[in-house]
């Protein structure tokens, strides 16, 4: 099949998030089972790739072939996308982001034309290409070059949905009847993921549970009608994740390698990760960890309400992240009050995050929601046992077979989970087999572009 994907990030040119990670890891996999596999996405500002690495192949457009794997198509517009970042900034999100996606949605249309690459299949990652499938049963319904095309939009976070103002409907290039409740209209709003549901021919979410919660009020985000109408067309497929990268046996970036069967490296990454975060020596104390945005979905008011207990019975915790300012503020706070105990970095950095999971015994995870997450894949590779919350691409990953899954969302069962965690934690040889058997999990892109393969051929079948 020829494949085109339109997604707003991709590893490893622009990252802000896993869907960086999916995309990036997912047009790899579909080229090694056999398909043409060309990736859509924004030159930014600030991209991974630039100078002799890309290819000027129009006046605003660059390319870069991957060595065995998809063609990457950069998009370029000074005024939309060279700014400093790729979606908003400290002040929030830009005001024209509508318009700066419509764009990207036009534009790359266009280009598979010039390109002469007329897609089985176009995969639409997010609001900021949910465009796409309107476009194509709207705007290109007489285009004769995407009458075999089928649509399918995959869901990542269905929390962010590209809601505007009415007025800035008009920079859709829509037909204004196009603006209704049947259509992109939402509350007197305009809300680019509410096309794309309606329009697509196929929906996907990252994860099978992720794909039933969103069916109903609580993770519909207002969404769950619509869902519910498309059921029959909407599937949960689980994200891999990327051995290459997440390998403890060969990763570069930790002290020592060690893998299932042969443990004794994490004792000496453990010793070296609380050296460099500035803990105190205490080595009969289990670790935990924390790797996360920090945001209230993440369950980070839960873990920072638990630190002064967790840090009063001995335990010390590695916390690497950024996000919402209050709990920035709150963090810190606690870190100050625990010295030796809790180690607060508030940044992004892959090498720390690296070593934080080789070096850690247990990792938390409390998520309000969560459509797949892949922190909690990496903890298990790495043999760091997580501690979750019962949602989304937590509960169809983790298990009482290779972690903790919390009963119910709150402090007190999370303070559960951990004291039970911390007690097993004392019987070395239980501890080392219930790491082993979740090192030994696999969650294969191979797997996962199997899946997107059948969902794909179904597709263009019912089409």
């Amino acid at each position: 099949m020829r494949i085109a994907f339109f997604t707003p990030e991709a590893v490893p040119y622009a990252k802000t998030g896993g869907l960086a990670d999916v995309t990036g890891a997912l047009s790899r996999a579909l080229c090694e089972a056999g398909h043409e596999v060309v990736v859509l996405l924004p030159a930014y500002g600030k991209m991974a790739v630039s100078g002799p690495a890309m290819e000027k192949i129009m006046p605003d457009i660059s390319s870069h072939r991957q060595e065995g794997g998809a063609v990457f198509y950069f998009l370029h517009n000074g005024e939309y996308f060279g700014r400093e970042g790729f979606y908003g900034s400290a002040a929030g999100d830009y005001p024209d982001n509508l318009e700066r996606f419509a764009f990207f949605c036009r534009r790359g249309l266009r280009l598979l034309e010039q390109l002469d690459f007329s897609p089985d299949i176009v995969h639409c990652h997010d609001w900021q290409a949910a465009l796409v499938p309107v476009y194509l049963k709207s705007l290109e319904a007489g285009n004769l070059f995407f009458r075999r095309t089928a649509s399918v939009l995959t869901i990542h976070n269905l929390a962010y949905q590209g809601v505007f103002p009415s007025g800035d409907f008009i920079s859709s290039g829509l037909d204004a009847g196009m603006f209704s409740v049947d259509a992109m209209e939402f509350y007197g709003r305009v809300n680019l993921l509410k096309g794309g549901l309606i329009f697509s021919d196929a929906l996907t979410t990252v994860s099978p549970t992720y794909s039933r919660q969103i069916q109903g009020k609580e993770f519909g985000c207002g969404l769950e009608d619509i869902l519910n109408r498309r059921a029959e067309n909407l599937r949960g497929i689980l994200n891999g994740l990327d051995y290459s990268v997440w390998d403890p046996s060969v990763d570069r970036e930790i002290d020592f390698n060690y893998e299932a069967g042969r443990m004794e490296g994490k004792a000496g990454n453990k010793k070296a990760l609380r050296d460099l975060c500035g803990l105190s020596e205490e080595p009969d104390a289990p670790l935990l960890a924390v790797v996360s945005r920090l945001a209230e979905q993440k369950g980070v008011d839960l873990i920072a309400s638990l630190l002064p207990e967790i840090s009063a019975k001995g335990m010390q915790t590695v916390i690497l992240g950024t996000g919402d300012e209050k709990y920035h503020r709150l963090l810190k706070k606690t870190a100050e009050d625990h010295p030796g105990m809790v180690s607060l970095n508030l940044k992004f950095d892959e090498s720390l995050a690296h070593k934080i999971y080789a070096g850690s015994d247990i990792f938390l995870m409390p998520s309000r929601y969560e459509p797949c997450g892949l922190s909690q894949m990496i903890a298990l590779r790495y043999g760091s046992v997580p501690v979750v919350s019962n949602t989304g691409g937590l509960a169809d990953t983790v298990s009482a077979e290779n972690g903790f899954v919390m009963e119910s969302l709150s402090r007190e069962q999370l303070s559960v989970c951990v004291s039970k965690a911390a007690l097993l934690y004392r019987n070395a040889e239980e501890w080392r087999r219930l790491a082993e058997r979740g090192m030994r999990c696999r969650f294969s892109w191979q797997a996962a572009a199997g899946e997107y393969i059948s969902l794909y051929e179904k597709t263009l079948r019912g089409k």
